[in-house]
């Protein structure tokens, strides 16, 4: 059983940044692949970036560039820092942990946090 929890959504103007961040407790956390995924009202969930266990990243296209997603085993934590920010980036923010690898993360499986909003104004 793995228990991501998110923290450090919030409200900025567009152009602004935010960190997130994730702490994952129940596993050894080195073994997991994490990620970030995002909801925005009547979208489906969007997978913005993954970090796997060997370090291995991977971005959606929309935020290459301006989003950087991080791990420190030691702490049992990842982030999203997230510059740049645009109104249509908008949306709950959730992490997600899979011990049994990227593939099912991808899909949706594993484990979900509960989710933090990050609101970008015009």
């Amino acid at each position: 059983q793995v228990q991501p929890v998110e923290s450090g959504g919030g409200s900025v103007q567009s152009g602004g940044s935010l960190r997130l961040s994730c702490t994952a407790s129940g596993n050894t956390f080195s073994n997991l692949c994490m990620g970030w995924f995002r909801r925005a009202p009547g979208i489906t969930y969007l997978g913005v970036a993954i970090i796997d266990a060997d370090g291995n990243i991977s971005y959606d296209d929309s935020v290459k560039g301006r989003f950087t997603i991080s791990r420190d085993n030691a702490k049992d934590t990842i982030y999203l820092q997230m510059n740049s920010l645009q109104p249509e980036d908008t949306a709950t923010y959730y992490c997600a942990a899979d011990p049994a690898g990227c593939s099912g993360l991808r899909k949706g499986e594993g484990y979900w946090g509960e989710g933090t909003q990050v609101t970008v104004s015009s």
